[in-house]
């Protein structure tokens, strides 16, 4: 008898998990201009615990500055892609 049960629960359980879901969510699509304030917002981000975690000793000053030089390169050219997207969507 517990046999039984716990060969129903398994099935049970198995058929749960596995049952596709026929309402599943789609996934909306990002404009190229919703993509780059995200990546901005994390390369920000990463900045400030880049920062954080030089001023607790955790990075020597060259890695620090390299990486620190790194990510504020690729934020500039993120704002300015920003930028001109902007531009063009308000000119057109």
């Amino acid at each position: 008898m517990t046999i039984l049960a716990c060969a129903a629960l398994s099935i049970g359980i198995f058929i749960y998990i596995f049952y596709p879901q026929s309402k599943t969510e789609e996934q909306t699509q990002k404009t190229r201009l919703e993509f780059l304030q995200e990546r901005k917002e994390t390369i920000y981000e990463n900045l400030r615990d880049l920062n954080f975690e030089y001023r607790a000793g955790k990075y020597p000053e060259e890695d620090y500055l390299a990486q620190r030089a790194s990510m504020e390169n690729e934020a500039a050219q993120i704002l300015s892609e920003i930028e001109f997207l902007e531009t063009s969507m308000h000119a057109a």
